[in-house]
């Protein structure tokens, strides 16, 4: 068994059904037990989004969202929903848009943690799943655990998917060598992570809204010149999604697992990536942070990669493949000359309208998309890095240590199969929301007291609630304390 076959086969481990079940009936409890906040705050939701300022210690709410949507809308929103339709047939889009509704549940309380456990560092604040797991569950081994697992799956796992994808689609449409490609990225990577957290947040502020307008605006383009089509294809996600019609039975665990894990490595709902962004941010509430999270999951799923499925499913540019890697369907304007998946669904798709526009077009989308996903990788790794090494010598050598490794992998990943690439950023994803399920399930209850508190507040017509930990209960939360 060669390397790239046994990452094949823990990544198979991770994520088998149970798993899958796990993320699904974690973001249902969640959602239930808070009256699904992400449907009776969705306003409240763009309100908090543009409230609240930055502060010498905090970024703004806005920046936050962004710096938290730079990790969520990446590769994944491009070639990921590409390679689910591939994988999982049409129907794996029905999952996703189901992991990212429940998951806005579980986006919401992994967030509000974040917050409530966040410490201020170096005059920042810093904070994620290890911080809110020693400080609120009062277990060091299972946040040194969760933290080593992040900083390796961040660090080292997952940036290859991004760079891998930049390279593939710059080569599709550029004829750019590989290295050529690469060295750009980590030229640019080097002079804004070498910046510090400010300097991300301000690069995702200003990158993160301005690609995904632009990527919309172009998607919306296309589905109104073929605006008729539309019901019919939602009617071919829906059914595929649970192996109905000739064409795509026989695929329905297919498509759940490729829709959740696309969904998950997409969205990061239930990760703990976004908790480490939404820590970072200057609020007076948690709950908050945690809307403002909630809100980003549904801009990834609901808004980006439906754009990207819809666009590749009405133009019929897709092919869709069994578990034997053996063709089941090819819709009706594929080339027969293309025979991967990934990029070159979407770059088609597009370029199908856009004559001589698409494939180029895509390839600079991805670079954003993918190039802020990396950005924001690397500020999540330091905030583990940070808490597993406080002795400020130390400290430096280490964070230094992980942003040339992330540069070594950045660029050594361009080089790989997308395959291997996609397997070893999955077991990532994957090790990271096991551990970080587990941790908010067993804090849920102390994150349902801080969302009472919140709702409490608002009921009562408190447009800008406070918390106060002294006066909940909470304990640990130091940064809350009147």
């Amino acid at each position: 068994m060669n390397f790239s076959e046994i990452v094949s086969t823990l990544s198979s481990w991770v994520w088998g059904m149970p798993f899958i079940i796990f993320c699904l009936a974690t973001g249902l409890y969640f959602s239930i037990r808070m009256r699904f906040l992400q449907v009776r705050y969705f306003k409240e939701m763009i309100r908090m989004l543009f409230k609240g300022k930055s502060s010498a210690s905090g970024i703004s709410s806005f920046q936050a969202f962004a710096l938290a949507l730079s990790g969520r809308i990446g590769t994944g929103n491009i070639a990921g929903v590409a390679t689910a339709i591939a994988l999982g047939g049409p129907g794996a889009v029905f999952w996703m848009w189901m992991i990212a509704f429940f998951g806005a549940g579980t986006a919401y309380i992994e967030s509000s943690l974040g917050q409530i456990y966040k410490e201020k560092i170096d005059g920042n604040y810093r904070g994620g799943p290890a911080y809110y797991i020693l400080k609120g569950l009062k277990k060091k081994a299972f946040a040194v655990a969760f933290a080593i697992v992040t900083v390796i799956s961040l660090g080292l796992l997952l940036p290859g998917v991004q760079s891998n994808a930049i390279c593939d689609a710059f080569k599709h449409s550029f004829g750019l060598n590989v290295h050529i490609t690469a060295g750009m990225v980590i030229l640019l990577l080097a002079l804004i992570i070498f910046g510090g957290v400010k300097r991300i947040a301000r690069v995702g502020e200003i990158v993160v809204p301005f690609m995904s307008i632009g990527y919309i605006l172009i998607v919306l383009i296309i589905l109104t010149l073929n605006y008729q089509q539309i019901p019919a294809v939602f009617s071919m996600i829906v059914k595929s999604a649970f192996g109905i019609g000739p064409a795509f039975s026989g695929m329905l665990g297919a498509a759940i697992t490729m829709g959740v894990k696309r969904g998950i490595f997409s969205n990061e709902a239930g990760q703990g990536t976004g908790a480490h962004a939404a820590a970072a941010s200057e609020v007076s509430h948690p709950a908050k942070q945690g809307l403002v999270q909630a809100f980003s999951v549904y801009v990834d799923t609901l808004l980006v990669c439906s754009a990207t499925a819809f666009v590749i499913l009405i133009t019929g540019t897709y092919r869709v493949y069994n578990s034997m890697e053996e063709v089941i369907f090819i819709g009706q304007a594929m080339p027969e000359t293309i025979t991967s998946y990934g990029p070159v669904f979407t770059q088609l798709a597009i370029d199908s309208t856009f004559k001589g526009f698409g494939s180029s077009f895509v390839a600079v989308a991805l670079f954003f998309f993918a190039f802020t996903t990396i950005m924001s990788y690397y500020f999540q790794a330091e905030t583990n890095v940070y808490f597993l090494f406080r002795n400020k010598k130390t400290l430096f050598y280490m964070i230094n240590t992980l942003r040339i490794a992330m540069l070594l992998v950045v660029f050594f990943a361009a080089v790989n199969t997308m395959k291997l690439a996609w397997n070893m950023a999955d077991i990532g994803v994957g090790m990271m929301a096991w551990l970080n399920l587990i941790a908010i399930i067993l804090l849920r209850k102390i994150a349902l007291k801080v969302f009472a508190d919140f709702e409490k507040q608002h009921k009562e017509g408190i447009k800008e609630p406070v918390f106060r930990s002294d006066k909940t209960g909470v304990e640990g939360a130091e940064m809350w304390e009147g």
